[in-house]
């Protein structure tokens, strides 16, 4: 397990703890907090899904080359 795997799985881990934490610690109705929470989740995930997947995977074309195939 490379080290941005584990600090991914981390995170993952955290944040829902935390989410937790601030229901009991602070008494935040835990409606408000689900409702906050996947307001937030989808927009970040969008960016880091843009982020991490626009990556070329080892490919070796230029940035911005469309390559054809053969059926094209």
């Amino acid at each position: 397990m490379n080290k941005k795997h584990m600090w991914l799985m981390l995170a993952c881990c955290l944040i829902p703890l935390a989410g937790l934490a601030a229901i009991f610690f602070f008494k935040i109705p835990a409606s408000t907090a689900l409702l906050v929470g996947m307001a937030v989740f989808c927009p970040l995930s969008h960016v880091l899904m843009m982020v991490f997947m626009g990556r070329n995977h080892g490919e070796t074309h230029p940035a911005g080359a469309h390559v054809h195939n053969e059926t094209e």
